[in-house]
Formats: C-alpha cells, structure tokens, sequence
C-alpha cells in the first residue's frame, strides 16, 4: 500500500493574472455552474519546481535547446562555429538507436528535460570524439559520429526534480520517469469573472509643450479571488525514484511542502505584485489514496453579509467538508491531518490539530510520513 501527503491551501489573491489564455485574459473554468478564475497545474507547478531546485542545488532545464546549448558549449571552448554546430546536431542524431529529430534553429523537435550539469558532460563527449566529428562535418548522411550509449545515459539522469515531477521522453527507452507528485489546477472557490482595465503611457519627451494625450494605450485583464489549491505526493514512489533513499526523499518532500505553500507564478508580476501567502494550509497523511476538498466549493462560497469577503468563508467552508469527509470514511487510513491558519479564532477542528506556523505543520507531517525510525513507510 502506498503513503500519500495531500497538500491544501487556500490562498487570497488580489489583482493579478497569475495564468493567461491564448488571448491574455486569466484562465477560467465552469464548476458548480458557475464561472471561476483558474490557474493551471503547470503554472504553479513551475515555481515549486524552480524553488525545490533552488534549495537542492541540483538544476534541472526543460528544453528543447539541447544541440545549441552544446554548440555555445564548444565555442567557448575555441571550436570553430560550424564545427560547433555540427557537434550539437549529432547530439541529437547519436540519442539512441534512432536519435532524436532536429528542426530550424537546431531545437530538438521534442522537450528534454535533464540535469543542467549534462550541457557540460555532453560537450566533453563531443571533445573526446572531435576527429570523428571533423571528418564527417560537410557529409550529406554522415551517420552517428558519437557513442550513442553514453549519449543516452546523459540525457537519461535524474535531479530529485526529475524523480518528483516525472518525465516523458518516448524517444528514449527507459528514459520516462513517472513522477510522484500530483499537482491540480487551482481555482477560486466562488464566482469570479476577468475584469478589464484601461492604461496608457505617458511619453516623459514630448516635442512641444502643447502636445497632449498619451504615447500608448491599450486594455488588459485582471482578476481577483480566493483560490483553493491542492497538490498530492506518492512518498512510497518519491522513495522508490530515489533508489529507497529515505533522507533524500525526506528533504526532497520537505522542499516541495515548503514551495507549494510559499510559491507563486510569477505572470504580470511587475504590474501587479500580488504577492501574498495562503491563509490556511492543512496537510493530511493518508496510506490509502489522495483526497482532494475541492468539492467543498462545488456551491461557489458566498460573500459574508456583514463584512463581505470570500476568506472566513472559505475556510469555514473547508473545515465543515472536511469533517464530513471524516465522518464517512471513519478517519481510517490517514495517520497524520493538522492545518494552520492565519485566523487562530476560527473553529476549525475539522482540519486536525492546529499548528502556530507553516514550518511546524510541514515538520509534523514528514515527521509522521517518513519517521526518522523508518517505521511508517
């Protein structure tokens, strides 16, 4: 059976387009029939991973720029440009039996996604096989000048990134990982709609005094709301991808319960600002399946009658699902729920035992997910 750290937030966003569409206005879904501001999984999925990478130390690039990255490689090394480029391509052409397929510019015509430390071990194999690579430079079908099973396991390795997000590299027998961690599409837990907004630009150096109106306008759109984000972990999975390490797997899972909670998409940032944190987060344990409360908000949560706000109510709302929740599956399989809240007044017991601060929440549900003694997992 497999142990799982469900991860809930509720979190107050002020004017922002944390996510746009095709056409720049904040992402939306229809749920409980009614109209909801949403940002996508991958979004925030993007700054945790970013964050897990910045505390590890250990980065990890999705890209498709693998051959022009060993081309810059090699030229600041003194390779002459063609030869550079050519070196770069056979990246691509030498990953595996088949290779993997280039388009213009030299991209690959898929995302790897790989240690950034590999650019350089790359660009050393294409080093070790320089003559070869002279040689065949200028050759209509010069075939695979590098060893294709060192290229392979290049862009074969893992960062702990790797082990808890996944990858899917079909090109690559054995290169797929499957990842640990489940991240849902947040959304606003009431009715919220995208609101435009009407700016222009003044010009500081304007021609003649007289001269008025403004040197640029346009419109774009805002949104703002509170949103329910969810995000779950396969700890049984985390450990198995780090090869049954558990101390990695402890820090690693630790970094991502930090960043979940204290991370945002960084779109609009600079016209915006919305940085604030969420007002409630509560962490279960669960040795059975993930458990989302997103249903808690499939009735858009209504604005208070005195006060207005959407965030005492949230919070309520979650707290009263969440206990009946409970009740039906007989608190069974879930050794560990607590929460903490920005509003320590409130009743919610709903949401297990209450905590003073983020750190301590996350350092009691790894403390009951991966026990130093190793006896829960």
């Amino acid at each position: 059976m497999s142990l799982f750290l469900d991860l809930n937030a509720l979190q107050s966003v002020p004017v922002a387009n944390l996510n746009r569409d095709d056409l720049g206005s904040p992402k939306s879904v229809t749920y409980g029939n009614a109209p909801r501001i949403r940002v996508s999984s991958q979004s925030w999925k993007r700054a945790i991973r970013h964050g897990v990478e910045l505390d590890l130390g250990e980065k990890a690039a999705r890209t498709r720029m693998v051959p022009v990255k060993v081309k810059q490689a090699l030229e600041a090394q003194g390779w002459p440009a063609d030869l550079a480029t050519f070196a770069g391509a056979q990246v691509a052409a030498c990953a595996g039996k088949k290779g993997i397929g280039t388009e213009r510019e030299g991209h690959t015509s898929v995302l790897l996604f790989l240690p950034e430390s590999g650019i350089t071990d790359l660009a050393a194999v294409c080093a070790e096989h320089r003559e070869a690579l002279e040689k065949g430079l200028g050759k209509k079908n010069p075939g695979q000048l590098l060893p294709p099973d060192r290229i392979e396991e290049i862009l074969k390795r893992r960062t702990a990134s790797i082990s808890l997000l996944g990858r899917m590299l079909a090109e690559l027998p054995g290169a797929n990982v499957d990842g640990a961690a489940q991240v849902a599409h947040a959304f606003t837990t009431h009715a919220a709609e995208p609101q435009r907004d009407y700016f222009t630009a003044v010009d500081d150096w304007t021609k003649e005094a007289a001269e008025t109106g403004s040197g640029h306008l346009d419109t774009a759109e805002f949104s703002a709301g509170v949103f329910y984000r969810f995000a779950s972990v396969n700890i049984t999975d985390l450990v198995k991808n780090l090869d049954g390490d558990r101390t990695a797997a402890h820090t690693v899972l630790a970094s991502f319960a930090d960043h979940f909670v204290m991370s945002l998409p960084q779109a609009k940032k600079n016209s915006t600002a919305p940085h604030t944190i969420p007002d409630l987060a509560y962490l279960a344990v669960r040795a059975q399946r993930p458990l989302s409360l997103a249903a808690a908000f499939e009735t858009p949560v209504p604005a208070e009658e005195r006060r207005g706000g959407y965030s005492a109510a949230t919070r309520r709302a979650l707290a009263v699902y969440a206990q009946n929740v409970n009740r039906l599956t007989g608190d069974r399989n879930r050794p560990f729920h607590g929460h903490a809240s920005v509003a320590t007044g409130e009743d919610l017991t709903g949401l297990g035992t209450a905590y003073d601060s983020f750190p301590d929440l996350i350092d009691a549900a790894l403390e009951s997910a991966l026990p130093e003694s190793g006896e829960q997992l």
